[in-house]
């Protein structure tokens, strides 16, 4: 079930010491290296794009997210996208690259 009242909002931690999270990318991939878990995580496409829009627009409800999602990838905003997305969040969400809801 799509939870609609999401918004997207990035991990926190201590800030006082270096970056949390180094990004690196490659045209439309990249990697994100997570000091305080000292993971690096594969960002593809479709993620990379979902993670900058959170980073750019943090207070984003999942109706603009998903929106926002379909312009920059050039697609329709269908339910397939949708569930995507939320799907794609909930990764993010997973590995600590974004709070959870």
């Amino acid at each position: 079930m799509l939870n609609t009242h999401t918004q997207c909002r990035l991990g926190e931690a201590n800030t006082h010491t270096l970056p949390l999270r180094l990004l690196k990318s490659w045209e439309n991939e990249a990697v994100v290296y997570d000091a305080a878990s000292g993971y690096t995580h594969y960002l593809k496409p479709l993620t990379l794009v979902l993670y900058q829009t959170c980073r750019d627009h943090p207070g984003y409800t999942f109706a603009e997210l998903a929106d926002a999602l379909a312009i920059r990838l050039g697609v329709a905003a269908t339910p397939q996208l949708h569930e995507l997305t939320e799907e794609t969040l909930n990764s993010l969400r997973k590995i600590g690259l974004l709070e959870s809801a």
